[in-house]
């Protein structure tokens, strides 16, 4: 099977980077998280992230499908483990330090985060290694693990029956998502493995709704791989359309459409965690102005540092959450006080200097990362 020259992307890695420097300042307990936590309609960083970690792995490993299905599948699974690992020594920071901290100093922001780890460490601990128990901000990581150690099965399928029944199938599962499935397969596993973990425990992102964004996201990168074009641009009817919906979203948004069209009253359409029926139509449409518009954007995004920081997006993600814990330490409401005493934000120059030591973190770690992979890489060739 013959296929195009395939092209090193950089703005790919540069939209990773864009990703994460969102993710970070939404993270962070600062007031920026206000402004930066779904500014424009219902997409978040985590959607983009995502996607687009999906769409490079399609991009890269649907030839070798083609041609070496078990090389490929065990450098996947390879990379799978490798993040499994990264995973455990998130876990093992924060089941140690951040726990300690909580329980010495009270702080409510860490102790609400722990808190099923601190009553039951045992059952938390091997949930967590079974990837069943996933505290906030330690989900990402499992739902990545587990959706890159099927992805062989996914491209071997696509490769052997086509991706519209792949596409199909997806739906169907995102659709069961939206009716429940998550809590039946949950207890059926609790039933299993006599750990008692409460569904809210295990994560905020519903695997079975999410799935269809890593679909569709190796979808794109395998046909960015094997065809001369990824797609056609859009008609211009269709993205006007789509413009004018991003703008009713953003709308919807911010409340500025009136008292039935607000998130709070459109609620479950809306939800991030299952990807509801509305927020498909706006990533949708969203996703659609973007493709319109790339040629343009592609100059604003592919510049550093978003470079560097999305060429070594595994370990500035991991950077990241050690500053989003440092900053839950340095709120100041403890354990027992009343929710609106004092601020559940950073201020002043607290947050301002939380904010330069995260993002210059994040670039050392970048930088240094790619350092030693160009160095790896020079002895390899010698």
């Amino acid at each position: 099977m013959q296929f195009p020259h395939l092209e090193r992307r950089p703005e790919l890695d540069a939209l990773r980077g864009v990703f994460l420097v969102w993710m970070t300042l939404t993270h962070l307990p600062t007031r920026f998280s206000d402004f930066v936590n779904s500014p424009v309609g219902f997409v978040s960083s985590a959607e983009g992230f995502v996607f687009v970690s999906a769409l490079l792995v399609g991009r890269l490993y649907i030839r070798p499908f083609h041609t070496d299905s078990a090389v490929a599948r065990a450098r996947l699974w390879k990379r799978s483990f490798e993040i499994y690992g990264y995973h455990l020594a998130m876990l093992a920071l924060v089941f140690t330090i951040a726990a300690a901290i909580a329980v010495h100093t009270h702080k409510a922001a860490l102790s609400n985060l722990l808190d099923f780890y601190l009553a039951h460490p045992f059952v938390a601990i091997v949930g967590s290694v079974l990837l069943l128990y996933c505290p906030p901000l330690l989900d990402i990581l499992p739902m990545y693990v587990t959706f890159l150690f099927l992805t062989p099965l996914l491209l071997w399928a696509a490769v052997r029956f086509g991706w519209g029944k792949i596409l199909l199938g997806s739906g169907c599962i995102w659709l069961l998502a939206q009716f429940g499935l998550r809590d039946l397969v949950h207890n059926w596993i609790v039933h299993v493995t006599h750990l008692q973990i409460p569904l809210q425990e295990t994560g905020a992102f519903n695997l079975f709704a999410w799935q269809a964004v890593w679909t569709v996201g190796c979808w794109v990168g395998a046909r960015s791989a094997t065809r001369e074009q990824t797609f056609a641009d859009p008609p211009g009817w269709l993205a006007v359309l789509c413009c004018v919906l991003c703008l009713s979203f953003i709308g919807i948004r911010w409340g500025w459409l009136g008292p039935h069209l607000t998130q709070q009253a459109l609620g479950i359409q809306l939800d991030k965690w299952k990807i509801g029926p509305l927020r498909v139509v706006n990533l949708m449409a969203f996703s659609v102005v973007v493709y319109w518009l790339r040629r343009h954007l592609v100059k604003l995004v592919a510049v550093e540092p978003f470079l560097t920081l999305g060429r070594a997006s595994l370990r500035v993600f991991c950077a990241h959450l050690v500053f989003v814990f440092v900053g839950l330490t340095l709120l100041v409401r403890d354990v027992g006080e009343d929710v609106g005493a004092p601020s559940e934000q950073l201020h002043g120059i607290t947050a301002v200097v939380l904010l330069i030591l995260t993002f210059t973190a994040l670039i050392l770690v970048a930088a240094h990362e790619v350092r030693r992979r160009r160095e790896r890489r020079a002895k390899v060739t010698v």
